[in-house]
């Protein structure tokens, strides 16, 4: 549980927003979904989801991730992992759906590439902002079939992504997995729920907490006490229903807070 001293040997901007991280080391036995303990020296110790084997793609919302991005090419990091239970993966010939908003591309890019090797039928919608914010779309192109909503209508479809699910089949899909905002994934989950199904979805949940491996219980969730860090993050939609899921999370102080 020490972390791992970690050297950065390349650091890419991929939106004005998001930067990945590479290490000279990798999560070489890491599963799409799962996430990484990163300590910033001096700052603090975050929970990140891991995008490459050896890297981690992270957008500026707070001290330690504004510290990152004051760092460059042979800085140092420690890190931790990979910990958490990651995305189901498919079996070859089926159809899968992936649902990405923001910096939530960031656990999925891995699905869809390992889904694609696998032989599975991959939808992609991508979502964000605006055009410029479009996390990894390049990636997702080479997975299978992309579909875009950007907030501002400058690429894709003018709406949110989940704008998009009023235009398919959802039922035809085996999985449905979805990462970003938590209000959006929320919405996703009462578009499946109202479809009865729901319990074919997988969400990946953040929560604030420290340890990462389910011992200091600031992640517990209301009403199950499920521990984000060692039962997820990632969770089927079976288990999000009456819980805390899109009504409101807790922050270092155990203090709620609405999305």
């Amino acid at each position: 549980m020490i972390p791992i001293y970690s050297k950065i040997i390349e650091v890419i901007e991929e939106t004005p927003s998001t930067r990945t991280f590479l290490f000279d080391v990798e999560f070489s036995d890491a599963l799409p979904g799962q996430f990484a303990m990163v300590w910033v020296h001096g700052v603090d110790e975050v929970p990140m989801g891991i995008s490459y084997k050896n890297g981690v793609t992270v957008q500026k919302v707070g001290d330690a991730t504004s510290r990152m991005f004051e760092l460059s090419e042979g800085d140092f990091m420690g890190l931790r992992g990979p910990f958490g239970n990651g995305f189901t993966l498919p079996s070859p010939n089926e159809k899968i759906l992936i649902i990405a908003g923001g910096v939530g591309s960031a656990p999925l890019a891995p699905l869809a590439e390992e889904a694609k090797n696998i032989g599975a039928d991959v939808d992609i919608f991508l979502g964000s902002r605006c055009r410029d914010e479009l996390l990894f779309r390049d990636r997702f192109n080479k997975t299978g079939n992309l579909l875009i909503a950007t907030d501002d209508g400058s690429e894709g479809k003018c709406g949110f992504v989940t704008d998009l699910l009023l235009d398919v089949d959802l039922g035809e899909y085996h999985r449905i997995h979805v990462c970003g905002p938590e209000i959006m994934m929320y919405r996703v989950f009462r578009i499946l729920q109202d479809k009865n199904i729901h319990e074919n979805a997988e969400f990946s949940m953040h929560r604030y907490f420290k340890c990462g491996i389910g011992v200091c219980g600031a992640c517990c969730m209301d009403k199950l006490g499920l521990r984000v860090c060692r039962d997820g993050p990632v969770f089927n939609g079976k288990l999000l229903e009456d819980s805390e899921f899109g009504q409101y999370a807790r922050g270092p102080t155990g203090g709620k807070y609405k999305f």
